[in-house]
């Protein structure tokens, strides 16, 4: 909210949540009832709803799109990042066109003249060009310069301009007295095309999308206009703005007032005298080059919509598979899987930094069901090893594998690239041995007997290993697994002998992928369920307790973290991700991936205690002292 909230500056249906939409729904139904079974001919009225939602689709290619440029960092105006709290604040940016619908179908009813519209009336548009390069343009300006006046300022405006780094999306986030003015000022060319009976669908709908590309555009944190565009006709850096241009309006704050004509700075002298020299610089910024990159995946079908580029308030939260809206989207749900499966690449969608070092997140756009078909398996290695080729070609200086990314029958854990890439400059980290370090700190103090189940990893064998060393046994009940861990102990008797055939089961269960409801019942009330896995357990106890899988919370200072890792809670990392950014920081020099790297335990410490003192902080360290 702004720093000191006027009045009406809460939008009345703000209680319902995600149920104002049912506002609606009585006009549509109404317009629809009237269209199939009236028969009534008026396709302007009922045309309503289907562009209420093209303006939202229209909103969400613009942050799909600023998203994905501003990560890849070519043409990025302001370096910086956004938060949780800008992603918070600007969650409800759909308020506005739930607003401008609600006007028109109650415009539409007590005003029966705005009915059966022409498609096209060609004085209609000249006017409503006309009148917005006039008094539109004129008008926001001026109450734009109020709307910084401290009075107006604190009581509305600052809220708008919370966002130093703005999103396409952040054009819209103002109090509800703010927009009604707005909105007031917008539909002078609307009224007057009514009124003098020139008003045409195209005149309403083509306004209001060039009024929502223009307000997109401008508020993209990256340049997209080319300069030859004013090279071509010179006037044009007069008569239409560049996201530059408006960005140093949020960041100086007292420059840079026009709407879309940034003719009015240049008549009253408030244009910002750096805006030419921000707009060739940004023009001229290449792609980032960043120093690690983070290798993951797409997970379940509807993964694709909680990624950073897809709808921001499911990136901001875990990744909980239960939004029953997604399963009207499945056509586009269909359509993506198709697409990836068929010519799937890789991408970068999501940024940071942390101190000097810079971070990239890639997405192989592969799902989760493919890793576990055999036939998908050389795709698959082709798709990471071209990710490592190009980091490779970048500069970059780790990259990491995440979630299935890695495993023994896919790649070795990473060993094949290196393996068939000798000469690579760039390492590989598996993060075994900060994952393993997490898992160990997870396990409760005092704790003398584990159970383990589930499907072995490395992880699991290097963890099985030094509880071992430390005199803790591990309990197992297949007896294929029970020969596998006695195997990779190898001729350690001592270690061997901890390793035991379960015939009760304690209250600290190891987990990995594979484990089944009907296994987790056979837990005594109170067990402490410790996942190995890259996934998460399904939940089917509510007297136990389940902690996360291996993560660590990232230190404060690293940037631009406005979303979740999978199911990770906010400001959360993966013990594999965060593994890529020790291992560049530390600056070491050999790889860490590799099937058969079992004994290789000196580095648990190593990795742990680097990883503390660079600021990562364990998720949660249990305190109970009854797990025995």
């Amino acid at each position: 909210m702004a720093s000191m909230p006027g009045i009406l500056s809460e939008w009345p249906w703000k209680p319902l949540g995600s149920f104002k939409y049912l506002l609606l729904a009585p006009w549509a139904i109404h317009r629809t009832y009237n269209m199939v079974v009236k028969d009534e001919k008026d396709i302007s009225s009922f045309l309503i709803f289907p562009f209420l939602l093209w303006r939202m689709l229209h909103n969400q290619i613009w942050i799909s799109l600023s998203r994905y440029r501003t990560a890849k960092g070519s043409n990025r105006i302001v370096d910086k990042g956004i938060e949780f709290d800008q992603v918070d604040r600007e969650r409800s940016w759909d308020d506005q066109i739930l607003f401008n619908g609600l006007v028109f179908y109650i415009f539409l009813m007590i005003n029966p003249g705005t009915t059966h519209l022409p498609f096209w009336r060609t004085d209609g548009v000249i006017l409503s060009a006309l009148l917005h390069v006039g008094p539109v343009e004129f008008i926001y300006y001026w109450l734009h310069r109020a709307l910084h006046h401290h009075y107006l300022y604190s009581r509305y405006h600052s809220h708008h301009h919370s966002s130093i780094v703005t999103e396409p999306i952040t054009s819209v986030i103002h109090p509800f007295a703010e927009h009604i003015t707005y909105f007031t000022l917008f539909a002078i060319p609307l009224l007057t095309t009514v009124f003098s009976g020139t008003a045409s669908i195209f005149s309403f709908v083509g306004y209001i999308t060039y009024i929502d590309f223009m307000n997109n555009m401008g508020h993209c944190n990256f340049e997209l206009i080319p300069k030859f565009f004013f090279s071509i006709f010179p006037p044009l850096k007069y008569l239409m703005y560049t996201p530059s241009f408006h960005s140093l309006h949020h960041t100086q704050f007292r420059t840079n007032y026009s709407l879309f004509m940034p003719f009015y700075d240049y008549v009253y002298g408030t244009m910002d005298k750096s805006s030419d020299t921000l707009y060739e610089s940004s023009l001229r910024r290449p792609e980032d080059s960043p120093d690690v990159v983070h290798l993951t995946h797409l997970t379940k079908p509807d993964s694709i919509y909680h990624l950073r580029m897809g709808f921001a308030c499911l990136a901001s939260k875990p990744y909980t598979p239960s939004n029953w809206y997604l399963w009207l989207m499945w056509p586009i749900t269909l359509w993506t899987m198709t697409l990836t499966w068929t010519c799937g690449r890789t991408f970068v969608f999501e940024r940071h930094r942390f101190d000097k070092v810079k971070l990239q997140t890639w997405v192989v756009t592969k799902y989760s069901v493919q890793y576990f078909i055999q036939q998908q398996s050389e795709s698959i290695n082709k798709l990471i090893e071209e990710a490592i080729l190009e980091a490779e070609d970048k500069g970059v200086k780790v990259v990491s594998l995440g979630l299935l990314n890695q495993g023994d029958e896919l790649n070795m854990y990473g060993e094949l690239y290196v393996r068939k890439h000798p000469r690579l400059k760039i390492k590989v980290v598996d993060g075994t041995s900060l994952a393993v370090a997490v898992v160990l700190n997870n396990i409760p103090k005092g704790t003398t007997r584990v159970f383990l189940t589930g499907n072995l990893t490395k992880v699991a064998h290097v963890v099985v290993l030094v509880l071992c060393k430390r005199q803790i046994k591990v309990a197992v009940t297949s007896h294929d697994v029970y020969e596998k861990l006695k195997k990779s102990l190898g001729a350690n008797l001592e270690s061997t002998n901890l390793l035991i055939s379960a015939s009760s089961y304690p209250k600290v269960w190891l987990v990995g992928d594979g484990l089944r409801e009907q296994e987790q019942k056979k837990a005594a009330r109170g067990t402490f369920f410790v996942p190995f896995s890259q996934f998460p357990p399904k939940k089917s106890r509510n007297d136990c307790f389940y902690h996360t899988t291996p993560a660590m919370v990232a230190p404060s200072n690293l940037e631009n973290v406005d979303s979740c890792e999978n199911w990770l809670p906010r400001r959360v990392m993966s013990a594999w991700r965060v593994a890529g950014i020790v291992h560049a920081l530390e600056g070491w020099k050999e790889n860490e991936c590799g099937s058969s790297s079992y004994y290789s335990m000196t580095n648990i410490d190593k990795v742990w205690d680097a990883t503390l003192r660079h600021d990562f902080k364990p998720l949660m360290v249990p305190t109970q002292s009854n797990f025995v």
